[in-house]
């Protein structure tokens, strides 16, 4: 009886360190926020945005993640503070008094506010959390070693993603797969 029972025990112990093991190997980039220095993500999609560093006019605003912000504004179609709809043109990776402004229609837009006057314009965990209600799934695969490639389905527009093996989000320009694809980076802009 104590070789059997000794023997079940052993077979527990390795096949939770085979479980261990396997989840090491297999696991996902981990989730992020600005400490990483990208917009990332890892494992379901869904979840990517929800997790990333604040986006202001104070925090982050001359940035590549502020940039592709702005690309979700401009897919969305939020008002800008003129009244007409955020367009390419307000693409700049600049986060400034304008796209806080459509940050802001936003955020009331998606029900994060009761009005503009209650909306914050920052970009935090609720309202880039509701971006990612839009991302959807297209082709790829990173645990093959490929781009995971997504659709963020805006109101007006939308935009082709990719997410690299290592969780890094890029985008194109002005959501032009002709144009360079670019980094979601928090501390170096490429849209001016």
């Amino acid at each position: 009886m104590g070789f059997r029972t000794t023997r079940a025990r052993l077979g527990a112990v390795a096949a939770a360190v085979l479980t261990a093991g396997a989840l090491a190997v297999s696991a996902s980039p981990a989730s992020a926020s600005a400490s990483a220095d990208y917009i990332n993500g890892g494992g379901d999609y869904s979840n990517d945005f929800g997790d990333e560093g604040i986006l202001s006019t104070t925090s982050y605003n001359d940035s590549s993640a502020a940039c592709l912000w702005q690309q979700i504004l401009w897919a969305e179609g939020a008002n800008e503070s003129d009244g007409n709809d955020f367009d390419a043109s307000d693409i700049d990776g600049h986060f400034g008094p304008n796209t806080q402004h459509a940050t802001k229609r936003l955020q009331v837009t998606w029900g994060l506010a009761d009005s503009f006057a209650e909306a914050d314009g920052k970009v935090g965990t609720n309202t880039f959390g509701c971006a990612d209600r839009k991302l959807r799934y297209v082709s790829g695969s990173t645990a093959s070693g490929e781009y995971l490639r997504l659709r963020y389905d805006g109101a007006l527009r939308d935009l082709d993603l990719l997410r690299d093996t290592k969780g890094r989000y890029i985008f194109y320009t002005d959501g032009d797969r002709a144009n360079s694809p670019h980094l979601a980076n928090y501390k170096l802009s490429v849209c001016d």
